[in-house]
């Protein structure tokens, strides 16, 4: 048996447990007063050994040992070298590594993600919102964008392709030949008159309200007096059909409207008329009424027959104007259904049951000879009671035989033809019957102002309807439509 010695023991056990150790924990105890310490590269063996009572022999074996540390046991920073090891300075074991579920998270992860919920919560229906009110605004604007470019190309064509239609303008021109529209000659019912030049002619430019005539009675006045061409008409020299704005170029009438010459006013320092000059007006007026009712293709009822819409030129030859509110009347029917429209205190009876003839333009035309006679409007207001309203004081003077008193007293000239002024009298209260069949045709009152016939002596001396009135063989009743350009011709 072969004998070992102590020493020689010692330096062999550090090689007898080298495979032991490089499968322990790091400073775990291994009997016998050994320690095993395990670093990251490196194994240090300390053996104590105990020789009986003479004292205690330390033996420590340093082990090169490349280890490489696992995520499920990371290793520990060895301690110094040199240092014996005891149990109570070992380090501890790592803590055991469990997945985590939700249930397992900290607290205070908790309510970080109650409050990015809450924000979500909150933030999607205002985003939400927010992307539907972009869509809606972006929808409309862009209708909105092609309904205006498809009103202007039907106005295009609806102007464009009409023939007969006077000369279009654009604004900048009107404007310019207005001088921005400065020198203002009169405001009617859809807008103002303006003065202006163009090519070294006057002209007056009308400039229509956009709340007033609306498209249909520009495009009627347009048409119809675009189509038509009387000397007692106004000449519609041009036109203007341009994004929001319309405007009627006509003629230059000097005197300006009728209504300036025959009203007795406080800020009219015009001279009165004489009879002669006021016989002249009345008939052109008829006239060119007659023109319109009976020698054009169709009969073209004006409906707006006032002072303010006869307009006069330097010899005081009236002209009519302003017919944005006419109508085409077949000739083969009797009568047109449309809405009530015109000037209150020159509308006809009829108009109560809005069944309109060229006749109501009759009516209207004997208050305007009556007004011309008595130099004063169908109502004025500033009159006593008794006599505000023209037609009913006419009534009342007629049945008293007192028709003088009528007569434009601001006139001597007017009182010195007192006896032709009771005819032209007579003339208007045969147009104001109330009975549209009864009132005469405006041909055959231009033939009694020519003097080649009588006026009718049997008539209705009550010019004011207080209940509907009977039209009897009316038959043919069509509603009204927009007159058309072909529908006119010029003069025959």
């Amino acid at each position: 048996m072969a004998v070992v010695s102590t020493s020689s023991a010692l330096r062999l056990l550090p090689l007898l447990l080298l495979p032991i150790a490089t499968m322990l924990p790091a400073a775990i105890p291994v009997g016998g007063g050994v320690m095993l310490d395990q670093g990251l590269n490196a194994l240090d063996i300390c053996v104590n050994l105990s020789q009986g009572a003479e004292g205690r022999v330390n033996a420590c074996a340093p082990i090169i040992q490349n280890i490489s540390p696992t995520a499920e046991s990371p290793l520990p920073a060895p301690p110094a070298k040199g240092t014996p090891t005891t149990p109570s300075a070992l380090p501890a074991p790592p803590p055991k590594v469990t997945p985590t579920t939700p249930s397992a998270l900290p607290a205070s992860a908790k309510p970080e993600s109650s409050s990015v919920r809450r924000v979500v919560a909150i933030s999607a229906p205002v985003v939400g919102f927010l992307l539907l009110t972009i869509l809606f605004l972006a929808t409309y604007f862009i209708r909105k964008r092609r309904t205006q470019l498809q009103h202007k190309m039907e106005e295009e064509e609806e102007f464009g392709e009409l023939q007969g239609t006077p000369m279009r303008f654009t604004f900048q021109q009107l404007k310019a030949a207005t001088e921005q529209f400065k020198d203002k000659l009169g405001k009617g019912g859809f807008g103002s008159v303006f003065k202006g030049e163009l090519a070294d002619q006057r002209i007056a430019v009308k400039r229509l309200d956009r709340a007033g005539q609306g498209k249909r009675e520009f495009s009627a006045e347009v048409q119809t007096i675009g189509s038509i061409h009387h000397i007692n008409l106004v000449r519609l020299i041009g036109f203007c059909a341009e994004k929001s704005h319309r405007l009627l170029v006509y003629e230059y009438m000097p005197k300006g409207s009728l209504d300036r010459w025959i009203y007795c006013r406080n800020d009219n320092d015009s001279p009165p008329l004489e009879w002669s000059t006021r016989c002249k007006i009345i008939t052109n007026i008829a006239k060119g009424l007659a023109y319109l009712h009976e020698e054009c293709t169709k009969k073209i009822a004006h409906l707006d027959v006032k002072p303010q819409n006869i307009l006069l030129d330097d010899d005081f030859n009236a002209k009519l104007s302003d017919f944005g509110l006419c109508k085409l009347i077949d000739r083969d029917m009797s009568q047109v259904v449309t809405k009530m429209r015109g000037t209150p205190g020159y509308l006809a009876p009829e108009w109560l049951t809005s069944q309109i003839t060229e006749k109501a333009d009759v009516y209207s035309f004997g208050v305007v000879v009556m007004e011309v006679i008595c130099g004063r409007k169908n109502l004025d207001t500033s009159l006593s009671e008794e006599s505000i309203h023209l037609i009913t004081l006419l009534e009342e003077k007629v049945k008293n035989a007192h028709l003088v008193d009528l007569i434009d007293k601001n006139s001597n000239d007017m009182l010195a033809h007192k006896q032709d002024v009771i005819e032209m009298m007579k003339l208007a209260m045969w147009c104001l019957q109330i009975d549209c069949k009864r009132r005469p045709k405006m041909s055959d009152v231009v033939k009694v102002l020519e003097g080649t016939m009588n006026a009718e002596s049997n008539i209705d001396h009550n010019f004011v309807a207080t209940n509907q009135v009977n039209f009897g063989a009316a038959a043919n009743v069509v509603s009204s439509v927009p007159p058309l350009a072909s529908h006119v011709s010029g003069p025959r």
